[in-house]
Formats: structure tokens, sequence, C-alpha cells
């Protein structure tokens, strides 16, 4: 039973490129209205024309209509948290099968669905290892939430559209350019087979970077000139090894710290930046150059800062920073340059003309008011069970495969100390699988961190 909703509302540049082909996923208009102060300059010239761009209707709660069935893979915090949001997204939706690649993962969901949500997991709807998402797509389900570390999705992105399963895919959505092309493969035949896909760039459906760029796209800013965007915060969890646990353990409870399971943060967390630029400007990058270092960091092999420039489509130039360390400033947003003016999503989705005056700003007060559910990683799943439930298929991941490239170009640019090519890098046969994956002893001697300039 579930209780109904209460809203109303490696060396890498040997091979050929492959075209990077990442379109327009839809359009629409935005079914609500937002209040903001002061607003764009009259006569600007839109950058698109509207229904040339996507996008979403964000309501309180999804419509009614048929019953969806999920499953989700990857129970821990994210996994956790995504099984709600779905939940919290719509009635009529449940979840039926769980898996991890550890018991206490999917037992410790299994009781949350129990306790908050009056939904039992059977044992036989508990899967574990690493073939635990083929059980739990195999399942009765409609919809798959993904939320595994970033090395696995590709796959179980490539079977869950195998056997027609709609997708929610946390980000990032693959760490190395093997795993970008699964992706890209597995997003056109979702597309052929009118399936619905969202990926976890919640910021897509963060009301507030919805009117920014809808008036970004309105000319606001004019046309875009640059921009720079940034995730410096302080260090991130780890976890100590516990003296039962073994290799694969390990690295796996402890994965945001090892670059083969989550792309190192400039992939796995910064992404969230470099997406709100490759969005808003329509732009993919064509090279890349910058540094990072590791300075701080207490496990695994990553580093915990870099800063890259990044050449865009078309000339103008993206400046990437983030950094994971404590006792630093801290910020996270962006911030694009245009003709006419700018726009910052620091202190709350600003744009100001080149005088520097604000012209318009977006009213997250006005929002509160209008609206139960202001919560972006809930209102995907508003989008993502509407789509579904409309017959009207959204495509992300082939867009957010873009700015998952861009941040492996950017790692590996710092990795080596080379510049790195769009063209180069998603030809690559640049693959972070380990060579003797199991669940159990590892060869443990390759995770070693990077030394720029040694070609290592």
């Amino acid at each position: 039973m579930k209780k109904e909703n209460n809203l109303t509302r490696r060396s890498f540049l040997k091979t050929s490129a492959v075209a990077g082909a990442v379109g327009v996923i839809g359009t629409g208009s935005a079914g609500f209205l937002t209040s903001c102060s002061g607003g764009g300059k009259e006569g600007n010239a839109p950058l698109r024309e509207p229904g040339t761009y996507y996008i979403p209707e964000l309501p309180d709660l999804a419509t009614d209509g048929k019953e969806l069935k999920a499953g989700v893979v990857g129970c821990g915090g994210r996994g956790s948290g995504a099984a709600m949001n779905f939940l919290n997204a719509a009635n009529g939706v449940t979840i039926v099968a769980l898996g991890d690649v550890f018991q206490d993962k999917v037992d410790k969901l299994a009781e949350k669905l129990k306790d908050e949500k009056n939904i039992d997991i059977p044992a036989d709807k508990r899967f574990v290892g690493l073939d635990a998402y083929k059980q739990v797509i195999d399942s009765d389900i409609d919809v798959l939430i993904d939320c595994t570390p970033p090395f696995f999705r590709p796959e179980h992105f490539r079977y869950a559209v195998e056997k027609n399963k709609h997708s929610f895919l946390e980000k990032p959505i693959c760490v190395d350019s093997a795993g970008y092309r699964t992706i890209v493969a597995a997003a056109r035949q979702a597309q052929a087979k009118n399936l619905s896909v969202v990926t976890g760039t919640q910021r897509h459906h963060q009301r507030g970077y919805v009117e920014s760029f809808k008036q970004i796209m309105n000319g606001a800013i004019g046309e875009i000139t640059g921009g720079t965007v940034y995730w410096n915060q302080s260090q991130l969890w780890y976890r100590d090894r516990q003296p039962q646990w073994n290799d694969f353990e390990f690295m796996v409870r402890d994965w945001v710290n090892w670059k083969w399971l989550s792309g190192d943060h400039i992939v796995e967390q910064h992404v969230h930046n470099i997406d709100v630029f490759t969005w808003f400007s329509g732009l993919k990058p064509v090279s890349a150059v910058g540094f990072g270092s590791r300075q701080r960091r207490v496990t695994g092999d990553q580093y915990d800062n870099f800063s890259i420039d990044f050449t865009m489509e078309n000339g103008i130039h993206m400046h990437s920073m983030c950094r994971q360390i404590n006792g630093c400033a801290n910020n996270v947003s962006e911030f694009i340059q245009g003709t006419k003016g700018s726009w910052s999503s620091n202190g709350g989705h600003v744009i100001k003309d080149l005088a520097g005056n604000v012209i318009w700003q977006y009213d997250s007060e006005a929002e509160k008011a209008t609206f139960q559910q202001t919560d972006p990683y809930t209102l995907e799943h508003v989008n993502l069970i509407n789509c579904i439930r409309g017959n009207k298929p959204i495509e992300q991941a082939s867009e957010t495969a873009v700015s998952n490239m861009a941040g492996i170009m950017g790692r590996e640019a710092a990795y080596t100390g080379q510049q790195v090519t769009w063209d180069a890098m998603t030809a690559a046969p640049l693959d972070y699988t380990p060579a003797d994956l199991n669940i159990g002893k590892m060869d443990m001697s390759g995770f070693t961190v990077p030394v720029p300039g040694s070609g290592k």
C-alpha cells in the first residue's frame, strides 16, 4: 500500500572522431507564473525563438493517470532520496523492486519505504550483486531509478532501454569516453522507442533557473559572450577503510573519492554548473586546457581542485572552477556575460545591464506563495511522470551527455597537462573499467593520483 500525496499541485587520442549529435529535446510552455523585480528591456532580439527550446511544465503534482511502478538501483543516500522524490511527485506511483551491491543498503531503503510510505518490498524483490540491476529491470517495473555510483550508469541505462523501461538517471551519467558513447547510443534508442528519460541535473526543473533561461532566450542579456561556473565547497565526505571490507567494498562505500567510480568531482558534482552554461548557451566545448591538484583529500585517487578554460563552438570561453577543500572561499553558482548585460545565479538569479543596474530578478518568495512544491529534486520526477502519462516523451540523456563530456574533457586536460578536444575525447578508447572488476579482492596498484606532464 502507498499513501496518497496530499499536495495539490589512459591514452585517448588514437581513434577517429565520433560525431556527437545533441539537439532540442522538445518544446513546451511553462505551466506557472513567477513574479520578477523589474524585467528585461523592451526591444531585445530573442536569442532563440519560443518553441525551438524545451520548457518543462512544473506543477506541484503530476496529473493523475496510469499506475507507474518503479525499481531503484543504488539504494544509498541519493537512491533513497530519489525514491522519496518519485513517490512524492504523484498519486498512483509505487516502488516494487530494489537493487544494490550491498544487502544493508537494500534493506535500509526497504525499511524506509515501509516506515514512511507503507510500501512492502518482499525479500524476492530485493536484489544484491553486480547484476542486481538486471533483476530489478526484469521485474514488473515501468521506470528505472538509477542512483548507483556513476561508473555503472551507462550499462544500466543501455539495458533499461533494451527492456523498454523509462529512466531517471542520477548525474553524472558516465565517467569516461566509453561510457559516453554507450549513453549516446542508448539515448537514440530511447528516442526511437518513445521512452522518457530524465537526468539528475535538477536545475532544469528548478523554477528560478527555468525562468532565467527564458529571460536569456528572450534576449535580456543579448548575445552570450562568455561565462564562469563554480562549485567551490569544503571537503566532501569519505570513509575510512574497515578491517572487514575487501577492496571492492572499500572503494564502493567510499565511491566519491575514486576516479573510476565517480569520475572525479569535476564530473560528479561540478557537472551541475557546467551543464547550466551548455544549456543556456546551446553550445558544446571544442577544447579544454587547465590544471588541478590533490592537496588535502584523504582517501581515493582523485584531485580536490580544478581550474579549466573551455573554448566553445563559436569561440567564446567558459571558465570552470571547482574545489573541495576546507578553510577556503566557497561559491556554488554560475555567471554568464552577454553583449547587453549579465546573469548570475549567485544571490538569487539576477540580470544586470552593462552599467550594473538590476533589470530583472527572480522572485523566490512569490514562488513559495504560489506553489506548495518548490523542491527541484521532486519536480524533475513530476515532469518525468507527466511526460510518461501524457505520452509526450522527454529525453534528457543526450543533452546531459554534452555537459558530462565537458567535465571529462576538463578532468583529462588537468590530469595530463595537455589541451584536449571534443573530437578526440568522444572517440577516445578511454575506459575506466578496472581489469579485474569483481566483488572482492582487486589489484589496487593502478589506482594512483595523476601527475600532469608525466604521461601517466
